[in-house]
């Protein structure tokens, strides 16, 4: 999963109802509880063939909704090879680097790293954005954050035997690639409804990863576990599939920044459920390099401090649309 920043200017209501709480707590318990299921699934899934299994299940369930929705489709090949990059970077890599590094790592541990997106999205954005430049709030909420990265990962860099530098290294990976997509969509794709680009890079992942399945294994051979196939069932109707319709409606209701706050709850619901039914080890080091990365992430996202230090000043490309008021790229959360 995601965020696209291609949903910029979707309105927001001042009053909140309870179902768009209701929404946002089980949005943020479905995007959380990914790498639990992840964690599941690889004990008896090759890589490809669970990520192929959810991106299906997912794009089956998008493609009905597009359907009923009767949303228009893009005009031009360009933006239909936007949404092929989109769909490597913002899905295929990120989610091989996910599926893999959790291998290796604990689930807590993979969410936590992979919360660290939107600091990644920053120092890319000042050098190609030019409406999005390095400030001091976000200079510093930089250095808190991968402050909180170095504490996690200090085990492994020190060459502890319980550490595992690969797989902590494929989630940090994997943030990168999100933050790539978050900028390649901010300066390429606009204008598209917001189920349009879910569903074409869900589709278009689920075809390469499903070729990458077939190379790579014998999916047909696999003897299926049940744990495994709820898993996948799980990832794919809930994490590739409800999670985007619950993202849309707070988007509708409440704008880009307020529901960017779930951002914050994937850490959290990560490692509760790590620790309760997997019994995940969760110490000081854990809560403290937690509560690093979701300050980092607040200050980054803050309204203080916002003085320029560094990024391009040009004028913003005439394709491209501006962004919403109040949104920034760093807003967004990225589910597994």
């Amino acid at each position: 999963m995601r965020y696209h920043p291609a949903m910029a200017a979707v309105g927001s209501r001042a009053e909140s109802s309870s179902a768009d709480w209701l929404a946002f707590g089980l949005l943020g318990l479905v995007w959380g509880s990914s790498y639990l299921f992840i964690k599941i699934g690889v004990e008896t899934l090759p890589t490809f063939v669970l990520i192929a299994g959810r991106l299906g299940i997912g794009a089956l369930l998008l493609g009905i909704v597009m359907l009923a929705a009767r949303e228009p489709l893009p005009r031009g090949m360009r933006v239909y090879g936007h949404l092929v990059v989109l769909a490597i970077i913002n899905i295929v890599i990120p989610f091989t680097l996910i599926t893999w590094g959790e291998r290796s790592i604990d689930s807590a541990l993979a969410s936590i790293l992979n919360s660290t997106v939107p600091l990644f999205t920053i120092v890319l954005a000042g050098f190609v954005l030019h409406d999005e430049p390095i400030t001091v709030n976000r200079l510093v909420g930089l250095i808190v954050g991968f402050g909180g990265v170095i504490l996690l990962t200090s085990r492994s860099l020190a060459g502890a035997s319980d550490g595992n530098l690969l797989g902590e290294l494929a989630m940090i990976g994997s943030s990168i690639s999100y933050a790539c997509g978050n900028v390649y969509a901010r300066r390429n794709v606009r204008g598209l409804r917001p189920m349009v680009p879910a569903f074409f890079q869900v589709s278009i992942a689920f075809v390469v990863t499903g070729a990458l399945a077939l190379m790579t294994g014998r999916p047909s051979e696999i003897d299926l576990e049940p744990d495994a196939i709820f898993a996948v069932l799980w990832l794919g109707l809930l994490g590739s599939g409800l999670a985007y319709l619950l993202f849309y409606r707070l988007l509708r209701d409440w704008g880009s920044t307020r529901t960017s706050m779930v951002a914050y709850l994937l850490p959290i619901v990560g490692i509760v459920l790590g620790y309760v039914v997997l019994g995940e080890t969760v110490d000081a080091r854990i809560i403290a390099g937690t509560a690093l990365i979701i300050g980092g992430i607040a200050l980054v996202n803050s309204r203080f401090g916002a003085r320029r230090l560094y990024g391009r000043a040009t004028a913003p490309d005439t394709m491209t649309e501006p962004t919403a008021p109040g949104e920034t790229i760093s807003d967004t959360p990225h589910p597994a």
